[in-house]
């Protein structure tokens, strides 16, 4: 089948429609995921997982977007030959740095599993954290190439590909992490660091069949990639690709790093300051760091999706509006990125908070700490969503400077004010370790000021519109709140049974996203954000289905 370019908001709505798939399927398997192995083996699952996100971070993560901004510049200017051999030279990097990723991994489990744990007992040994660090590693050997190939889909607008390949991936894992936890634990009764172990090695499973899928489709659409010349190419060396390259990774991984390490620093430093300070147990200290690091990030994906989904088709249209000095299209493009994130995110995260009782007890059931910890933890998606979105636009626009300065400060407001704000909100009667998540939430916000308040001076943007549609869209939320509040009086969320929960949340959903939508609707906010056509084309083909 011929592959098809996307626009600007086809792109952003199909990627967007495909990660919330790939994060509501990776939502609904931890509800038997987290039956089989319990909050410790979550704790052990977060402790190596996360561990392994920083080196993925450093490793590829910005790769995709990355090699999607280069090719996309060749390609608006006609440089076929530059932007095959930027391809290449792309893939050729990640194999190396895949590997020197694995291999410190594999050496240095031991050391990072002893500082994480110490000497703590009662809960995971250093050994086990270092027995799964060992086996997840091995995805970085499959996940930096796949990252390479998705930012070459990217960057010529095929935005499809790069989503089914995210579904095929999503799916893979989800089927190894439940089958075959089931298996091990509860059939074969192997031990809970093995079962740990293998349902990490999901992700190399599910990177290699993803990574085959855009492999096969590319060498069958050849002809769609590979263009004849139209116009002269200027020299451009293996050099001048290669520093490109790094150029415009470097800024992409250290947004993703930023992102691993605030987590890393809640990893490293909550659990002993909880028991050692605070009078937690080690069991109750690892079941909130479960939720922080593991459980509640797992709902908090649907969120943060939103704004993957849009930075997906954002940066190779962005990138176009930039290369070609059009700075009425490049003010269009940012604003219609906050307006999009806001509409979509924030409702997300105030509904989420608001029944975050059923919505915990559905996947996970009843939990001393579920609850009180992610009505708050949602936060944290919201500002994910701001962070990702300013800071890579920044980049984009090639501001390399004000990312770093943005991310560093922000890390730094997170690493100084997450144990002071624990002792605060502990002197406020409020749980110690909303602290922590409000660091975080401070760290993201920061970094987003810095950057949008930059752009903002340097590039004359004018945000009115976009203000304006916030208001709308908070007035929206507010009515929305408020309706669901007074709501609860008469129909309680305080359930433990699964079958009522699933039935409240639908319930309060569909109260909540109707007042929403209507709110908007009557103030024109939908069709600001999106534009009549595209409206009418979702509901063309809603009728035909």
């Amino acid at each position: 089948m011929k592959l098809k370019k996307n626009t600007f908001l086809q792109g952003a709505f199909i990627a967007t429609l495909g990660i919330i798939f790939c994060k509501i399927l990776g939502m609904l398997y931890v509800i038997p995921f987290h039956a089989i192995i319990g909050e410790k083996g979550g704790a052990l699952y977060g402790y190596a997982y996360n561990i392994y996100s920083i080196f993925l971070g450093l490793s590829s993560a910005g790769l995709p977007l990355a090699m999607s901004k280069i090719i996309s510049e060749y390609n608006t200017l006609g440089y076929y030959k530059a932007k095959e051999r930027a391809f290449v030279i792309g893939r050729g990097i990640l194999s190396i740095v895949g590997i020197i990723s694995f291999l410190i991994l594999f050496i240095f489990a031991d050391v990072i599993g002893n500082i994480i744990i110490g000497d703590i007992t009662g809960g995971n040994s250093p050994s086990d954290v270092a027995f799964v660090i060992r086996v997840i590693a091995t995805a970085i050997l499959v996940v930096p190439i796949l990252s390479v190939y998705r930012g070459y889909y990217q960057g010529h607008k095929y935005i499809t590909p790069t989503t089914f390949s995210q579904v095929i991936e999503q799916i893979t894992r989800v089927l190894v992490i439940v089958i075959g936890s089931f298996l091990l634990y509860k059939i074969f009764n192997l031990s809970l660091r093995d079962t740990v172990a293998f349902a990490t090695f999901s992700a190399t499973i599910g990177g290699f069949a993803s990574f085959l899928y855009l492999f096969i489709k590319k060498r069958k659409n050849k002809q769609e990639f590979i263009k004849k010349p139209t116009i002269k190419e200027p020299k451009i060396t293996d050099q001048e690709i290669l520093r490109k390259i790094i150029i415009y990774a470097v800024p992409f991984i250290m947004i993703d790093l930023f992102r691993s390490l605030y987590n890393s620093v809640d990893i490293m430093m909550l659990v002993r300051t909880l028991v050692n300070n605070f009078g937690y147990t080690m069991r109750d200290a690892e079941s909130i760091m479960s939720i922080i690091s593991t459980w509640g990030q797992k709902i908090n994906m649907v969120i943060i999706s939103i704004v993957t989904g849009v930075m997906t088709s954002l940066i190779p249209n962005l990138t176009s509006s930039f290369v070609r000095g059009d700075k009425k299209e490049v003010n269009e493009r940012i604003n219609k990125t906050y307006q999009i994130v806001f509409f979509l995110a924030l409702p997300m995260t105030v509904g989420l908070s608001l029944i975050a009782r059923p919505v915990w007890t559905i996947f996970y059931g009843n939990s001393a700490y579920g609850t009180i910890t992610y009505q708050y933890l949602v936060f944290v998606a919201f500002a994910t969503t701001i962070f990702t979105s300013t800071v890579t636009i920044a980049q984009v626009m090639k501001e390399y400077k004000i990312v770093f300065v943005s991310l560093i400060t922000g890390m730094l407001v997170k690493i100084i004010l997450n144990v002071p704000l624990l002792y605060a909100f502990s002197k406020m009667g409020l749980p110690a370790f909303y602290g922590s998540i409000s660091a975080t939430i401070l760290g993201f916000i920061v970094s987003a000021i810095i950057s949008i308040v930059f752009l903002k001076s340097k590039y004359q943007l004018n945000y009115e519109s976009t203000i304006k549609e916030i208001i709308n869209i908070l007035l929206a939320i507010i009515v929305m709140s408020l309706i669901i509040t007074i709501l609860k009086i008469f129909i309680p969320v305080t359930t433990t049974s699964r079958l009522l929960a699933i039935l409240l949340t639908f319930i309060y959903s569909i109260i909540g996203a109707t007042i929403y939508l209507v709110i908007t609707m009557k103030t024109k906010t939908i069709t600001n954000i999106f534009g009549n056509e595209f409206i009418l084309n979702i509901k063309k083909k809603l009728k035909r289905k």
